[in-house]
C-alpha cells in the first residue's frame, strides 16, 4: 500500500493523516467542509483530559438518564421518539457494562500515550494553541459523587494515572475564582487544556509540508473495496469524479456510520450532541475573575478552559436526538447560568454558543483497526474524548497500515491499547 485516502478532515483524520505522511505514504485527506476542523473539532471544551476516561457504562448513568429525561435543561437528553439506530445503539450500550472496569483503565493508558505524542508533534510544527498546563479539578457537591470519584480514580491509577483528592479550602486553594459550596474534588495537576481548533488546523498545515493533498470540499457519495485497492466517488460543485487508492482510513465522525455501510462494515457510531459557549472576557474584571484551571462540574457534566487571556470556554450536555444540530436556547442557558453561579464577577455580556455531534460507540471505546476488506481501515467512534485520545489512535492505525503494506514499524511508539476492533 502507498496511496492512502483518509475521509474526515477532524482531529482524527488530520492526526491520522500527519501520523502516515511522517511513514512515507502517499495521503489525500478528502474533506466535505471548505476548512478543517469545522464540526466537532471546532469549538469542544478544550480539555486533553486522561482524568476523563470513565466509560459511560455504568448502572449510574442509565439512573440519571431516566430521572432527566423530561427535564430539557438536564445534563443528558434523550429524544423518547424511537429508531432502530438509537435502539441498538442503547442495547449494546447496555451490553457493554460488564466491561465498565476494563474499559475506563485502557482508556485512561491510551490518554496518557496520546498525551506525549501531541505535545511532541506540536513542537516539532511549532504549533501554537493555547495550550495551558495548570491541570483539572473535578468538583463535587456530594458525598455519593465524591466517593465514586475515588472509586474512579482507583481505575485511573490501574491506567497509569495520578490523581488526588482535595478538601474544600484546597479546590479553592488551587482555583481561587471558583464560588459555591462544595464537598470536594478530585485534582489532577498532569492534565492539560488548548484549543482544538487551532491545533488541528495548525496539524493539518503541517502534513500539507510533509505532502498531504487536501482536498476540501469534497462529498463522498460511494466507495467500492475490494482486495487490490478502493474507489472513491467525490462530488464537488455538482460534479462527480472516481479517485482510486490502494487503502482507505474513515475517520468521519458521526458519518462513519454511514461510509461503513459503503464498504460491507458495521461501524455503529451514534451523533450525541454538545453545547459550548465561549464567553468573551472583555474587560479587565472578567479576565481576572476567569478560572485559569480547568473545570469537571460532575452534577451538571460541564467542563471549562480558558483558552488565552480573553476567552473562556464551558460545555458538556449530552442530547441523544439523532443528527440534530439545532442550536437551542433551553439548552445554552444552563451554561451561561452555570458561570454566572461559579464565577460571578465574569461577564457573560459576550457569548458565543456552539453544538456539535459527537460520534460515539456504545461501548464507549474508539473503533480502531480494519475493515472487511484488505484495503478498508476504521480511526472513529473517540467520543467526547476525541482530542484526548487522537494522537495515540492515528500511531495505531498508522502502524497497522504499516504492517500491512509490509513495511517495518514507523516511527511511533504507542503500544496497541485495547479499542474496539469488531466489525
Amino acid at each position: 500500500m502507498k496511496t492512502i485516502a483518509i475521509i474526515g478532515g477532524g482531529i482524527t483524520g488530520v492526526t491520522t493523516a500527519y501520523a502516515l505522511a511522517k511513514r512515507g505514504f502517499s495521503v489525500t485527506l478528502l474533506e466535505r467542509h471548505r476548512y478543517a476542523a469545522m464540526e466537532t473539532s471546532f469549538a469542544n471544551g478544550g480539555q486533553l483530559s486522561a482524568s476523563n476516561a470513565e466509560v459511560w457504562n455504568h448502572r449510574s448513568t442509565i439512573a440519571k438518564g431516566l430521572k432527566w429525561m423530561l427535564k430539557n435543561d438536564a445534563p443528558l437528553l434523550v429524544n423518547p421518539k424511537p429508531s432502530w439506530h438509537k435502539l441498538s445503539w442503547f442495547a449494546e450500550f447496555v451490553a457493554a457494562m460488564p466491561h465498565y472496569h476494563e474499559n475506563t483503565v485502557a482508556t485512561a493508558q491510551l490518554a496518557l500515550a496520546a498525551r506525549e505524542h501531541l505535545f511532541q508533534w506540536a513542537r516539532d510544527e511549532g504549533i501554537d494553541f493555547d495550550l495551558k498546563r495548570e491541570g483539572i479539578l473535578h468538583i463535587y457537591r456530594d458525598r455519593a459523587g465524591f466517593e465514586h470519584a475515588a472509586a474512579v480514580s482507583r481505575l485511573l491509577l490501574e491506567g497509569g494515572l495520578s490523581r488526588r483528592a482535595v478538601t474544600p479550602e484546597e479546590m479553592r486553594a488551587i482555583e481561587p475564582t471558583l464560588r459555591g459550596d462544595y464537598y470536594g474534588g478530585h485534582y489532577t495537576v498532569s492534565d492539560c487544556t488548548g484549543d482544538i481548533h487551532k491545533f488541528t488546523t495548525g496539524l493539518a498545515l503541517a502534513a500539507r509540508r510533509l505532502g498531504v493533498e487536501t482536498r476540501f470540499g469534497q462529498q463522498v457519495t460511494a466507495m467500492r473495496a475490494g482486495a487490490d485497492g478502493v474507489d472513491i466517488t467525490v462530488e464537488q460543485d455538482g460534479e462527480s469524479q472516481v479517485g482510486r487508492y490502494d487503502a482507505v482510513v474513515v475517520c468521519a465522525g458521526t458519518a462513519s456510520r454511514g461510509m461503513a455501510a459503503m464498504l460491507g462494515d458495521r461501524v455503529n457510531v451514534y451523533p450525541v450532541k454538545g453545547y459550548s459557549i465561549t464567553v468573551h472576557l472583555n474587560d479587565a474584571a472578567s479576565r481576572a475573575a476567569a478560572p485559569t484551571v480547568s473545570l469537571l462540574d460532575d452534577e451538571t457534566k460541564l467542563v471549562t478552559s480558558r483558552l488565552g487571556e480573553d476567552r473562556f470556554r464551558v460545555a458538556g450536555t449530552a442530547e441523544f436526538n439523532g443528527f440534530n444540530r439545532d442550536i437551542r436556547a433551553d439548552r445554552i442557558a444552563p451554561l451561561v447560568e452555570w458561570v454566572g453561579r461559579c464565577f460571578p464577577d465574569v461577564s457573560t455580556r459576550s457569548v458565543t454558543p456552539w453544538a456539535g455531534l459527537r460520534p460515539m460507540m456504545p461501548n464507549l471505546m474508539p473503533r480502531v483497526g480494519r475493515g472487511k476488506a484488505p484495503t478498508v481501515f476504521y480511526n472513529t467512534g473517540h467520543g467526547h474524548l476525541g482530542w484526548t485520545l487522537s494522537a495515540a489512535t492515528a500511531d495505531i492505525i498508522a502502524d497497522t497500515i504499516f504492517a500491512a503494506s509490509g513495511r517495518e514499524r514507523g516511527g511511533g511508539q504507542v503500544a496497541p491499547a485495547r479499542v474496539a476492533r469488531a466489525a
